[in-house]
């Protein structure tokens, strides 16, 4: 029996939800294992089901139960953790999407110099800080450690349509900042943000506490759904998708950012099928794959 498998904890949440913490620490292990869980229950369609909301390392579950009360979910939830068997070679259909992002913006930059007294080092940037803590020389180092691997989306949320995203590299390279001592009041809209082991983009203007590196051009949330890549939902990123977050200069974002304005920004994605097997065995080798698939194929 793993760890995951120890600390699996079912609660009730009100009438209304079921929540399940699958780990108490945030992995790859057990974000795959709640995506076969609730994968797993939704093709059961099961009456009652208001909501399926999976997380990095729990999910939870909305029922009406006055059709399926909340007990008999917990035990059929139970049930599904003992039948899913391997997890590890779940089936998973995936988009491979580039993501551009201007590291160190003028619009994060100014955002970030107006919260100094809430950082851990007031004299530096989060670019300098987050590269220091994390071994690097400079900033320009993290930046390419950032964009040289890509992003797997363990979970979309606490914001509306905001994208948490795991690095697909070896532990040892894993890039971690904690978050601000005290929340900014301010980030704008698209900024792309680090904390934890956890890259970000902030889908609009509001609070928030990660470290601030860039700003993507292209929007994650669109209300009005006027651009294609919306046209079945208004939030563009979705649990089990891999980001590439590629870095660009001032002149392609300003140019993207006019294709948004005009309606005809779209993501360069592509389609792909893997299972959890492949991307823990060897995450490193894994990325390689995405990245050739992403660029070349």
């Amino acid at each position: 029996m793993n760890h995951a498998e120890h600390t699996i904890r079912y609660e009730y949440g009100g009438d209304e939800f079921v929540f399940v913490e699958l780990s108490e620490s945030m992995n790859l292990e057990a974000m795959f294992k709640g995506m076969a869980i609730t994968n797993k229950l939704r093709d059961k369609e099961l009456s009652g089901i208001v909501d399926i909301c999976p997380g990095n390392a729990s999910y939870i579950i909305r029922v009406d139960p006055e059709v399926l009360h909340p007990r008999d979910l917990m035990e059929k939830l139970k049930q599904l953790e003992h039948s899913i068997g391997d997890y590890k070679d779940l089936t998973i259909q995936s988009r491979l999407v580039d993501v551009p992002v201007l590291f160190e913006d003028p619009w994060t930059h100014e955002a970030l110099m107006r919260f100094r007294a809430n950082h851990q080092d007031p004299d530096s940037t989060d670019l300098e800080y987050s590269a220091r803590i994390n071994g690097y020389e400079s900033k320009e180092e993290l930046i390419e450690a950032v964009s040289g691997y890509p992003f797997l989306v363990s979970m979309v949320g606490f914001v509306p349509g905001l994208p948490f995203s795991f690095q697909l590299t070896s532990q040892e390279k894993q890039i971690e900042v904690p978050k601000y001592v005290r929340p900014r009041t301010f980030t704008p809209e698209r900024a792309f943000g680090f904390g934890g082991a956890f890259a970000v983009i902030y889908p609009v203007d509001g609070a928030g506490g990660y470290q601030l590196f860039g700003r993507a051009p292209g929007p994650i949330l669109d209300v009005e759904q006027k651009l294609s890549d919306f046209s079945d939902s208004m939030v563009f990123p979705r649990q089990g998708d891999i980001l590439r977050y590629r870095s660009i200069n001032r002149e392609e974002y300003d140019s993207i950012r006019k294709e948004v304005e005009s309606g005809k920004f779209k993501y360069l994605t592509k389609d792909m099928i893997f299972t959890p097997g492949e991307v823990m065995e060897d995450p490193e080798l894994f990325a390689e794959k995405v990245m050739r698939r992403l660029y070349h194929d």
